[in-house]
């Protein structure tokens, strides 16, 4: 199982770190200029999220207006669908990191 820890030297950790701090500075800035819409009642309610599950802008159709009971239900679904994408998002980023710093491939 730890069979390739006798070839792992300091100098190569020490480069695996620095890379993968490099890494997750790019990907935090990357995740602020990033956008993910999620959807509720078939596009009548958008809200907007950057990567850092910011929410940045929310759309209601005009047609809601009178529906408070039903805007209350889809700006929740609206939400969670955007918050659904950006931990896919970040999952995947995570994931990516995690296989090319990896210093025993």
């Amino acid at each position: 199982m730890f069979g390739n820890l006798g070839n792992l030297n300091l100098g190569d950790l020490e480069k695996a770190v620095s890379s993968m701090q490099e890494q997750a500075k790019k990907v935090e800035e990357d995740n602020e200029n990033r956008r993910f819409v999620g959807k509720s009642g078939g596009g009548i309610v958008e809200v907007t999220m950057n990567g850092k599950s910011e929410t940045i802008d929310i759309k209601i159709d005009p047609s809601l207006s009178d529906d408070f009971d039903s805007l209350q239900i889809l700006l929740i679904a609206g939400i969670n669908d955007a918050l659904a994408l950006v931990r896919e998002h970040q999952k995947t980023n995570a994931m990516n990191m995690v296989s090319e710093l990896n210093p025993f491939k």
